[in-house]
């Protein structure tokens, strides 16, 4: 008769170190306290343009892109990422790097009717369908942004006249499987979107004792059961200029301060 299996679930709260650590090796660079993380290939080539990196950038981390910024105390920008298990790989090495101050930039599918396609969405918790929190224990906390963060970005775009919203963020690892009940399920609670990476990322940081905000902008909307998908559309790439931007603006005029 073979041994019982364990499961993995009861080590829930083992908080001791895994075998293999994110650590900084020989030859990594030393990067600033702040680093901003970008999901989307295409966004990261925006935010590059806009950033002026160092010369030598970008290092190859050999599953994500880093480009260090000069100015002030100097930050990164790196990626891109998909998924949770990526993004919390990632987020770990920029860790061990020197980050404590990080911003997320991506898209996300809204779920609610007056966030549109090209809206904002400031993601203040998340409710996690992914399946890389569950390493991290938090002591029973629900996975959060940094609340003085996410005021910063809450007042810049407010100074712009552009509608968001912030709110509670669906994260899943399975975006096939957004079926009706969910949604419905999700939308009866008042959540705004669903993204791949920012739960994990939120558990994450708390685990690490990092600070952690995010930007999203709505690529495409779920929410009366029908997908529309707004990637290729004008308005998005104008809003995912905009708001990576002031992202950006935001960052580098914090870069050096205490925050």
């Amino acid at each position: 008769m073979g041994a019982k299996r364990t499961n993995v679930l009861s080590f829930g709260h083992d908080t001791s170190d895994g075998l293999i650590r994110p650590v900084r090796r020989k030859g990594d660079p030393a990067i600033g306290r702040c680093a901003i993380m970008v999901m989307v290939k295409s966004h990261l080539d925006d935010f590059v343009r806009m950033g002026d990196p160092s010369p030598g950038s970008p290092i190859d981390i050999g599953f994500f892109k880093l480009y260090q910024i000069e100015g002030g105390g100097g930050f990164s920008l790196s990626g891109p990422f998909l998924g949770a298990p990526q993004a919390v790989m990632g987020m770990e090495k920029l860790i061990a790097l020197g980050a404590r101050k990080i911003w997320v930039f991506g898209w996300c599918g809204s779920l609610q009717p007056d966030l549109k396609i090209g809206s904002f969405v400031i993601p203040m918790s998340a409710i996690s369908e992914e399946g890389t929190s569950r390493h991290y224990p938090i002591n029973g906390r629900a996975p959060v942004s940094d609340s003085a963060f996410n005021n910063e970005i809450e007042s810049a775009l407010k100074k712009t006249g552009h509608y968001f919203r912030s709110g509670t963020i669906w994260t899943t690892d399975a975006p096939y499987r957004e079926t009706p009940v969910k949604i419905q399920a999700f939308q009866r609670e008042g959540i705004l979107a669903v993204d791949m990476e920012i739960s994990a990322l939120m558990t994450l940081a708390l685990f690490r004792q990092a600070r952690l905000a995010a930007l999203f902008v709505v690529s495409d909307e779920l929410y009366d059961l029908k997908w529309r998908p707004g990637f290729s559309s004008s308005l998005l790439k104008h809003r995912t200029h905009f708001a990576a931007k002031l992202l950006l603006d935001l960052v580098r005029a914090k870069t050096g301060a205490d925050i």
